[in-house]
């Protein structure tokens, strides 16, 4: 199965919301998408995707054999963070453990380093989402530590684990 990032298209959004209208999903997620996820939904998303400033937002669809299976975006911080950017990402719950986060992850940073000037990639994901932690971690990001109690997602307070990936440590 050949895993891919491309730029969004209109078309994809019948697929995006098929993907995202899963609470499995969205219970990994930072809150603040609809539930359920509608087709209007996902277009409203690509559209902001494809006019969103080119040097801070670089989102991507994940397809795998010319189907899209999930998303993944790397915004730029500002101010003195202005050099590093916090990465987002999700697969279609019937690609998991197929090893497609780990390729999405490696081509979208590639892609980032190559093209701007972020040096510091950073991802957040709950504690207890030991399936992302483990693809961050065999996408080269180095676990920096434990973000005790740092949010509350479905009336529940979690922890985070906090990752990163530096320009330097893929030179």
């Amino acid at each position: 199965m050949e895993c891919k990032i491309r730029e969004w298209k209109m078309e994809d959004a019948a697929e995006l919301a098929s993907t995202l209208n899963n609470k499995n999903i969205q219970d990994n997620l930072r809150d603040g998408l609809p539930y359920p996820y509608t087709e209007d939904d996902a277009k409203f998303y690509i559209n902001e995707m494809l006019k969103a400033d080119k040097n801070s937002v670089f989102a991507f669809a994940i397809t795998a054999d010319h189907k899209v299976v999930g998303s993944i975006g790397v915004f730029r911080k500002d101010n003195i963070h202005s050099r590093t950017a916090e990465m987002g990402y999700y697969i279609a719950e019937s690609f998991w453990g197929k090893g497609l986060g780990t390729c999405a992850i490696k081509q979208t940073c590639q892609y980032v380093f190559n093209n701007t000037d972020i040096l510091r990639i950073f991802a957040e994901p709950f504690s207890y989402n030991i399936a992302s932690c483990r693809i961050l971690e065999k996408s080269g990001f180095k676990c920096e530590g434990l973000l005790r109690s740092n949010a509350v997602k479905n009336n529940q307070i979690l922890d985070m684990k906090i990752y990163s990936l530096l320009k330097s440590d893929t030179e």
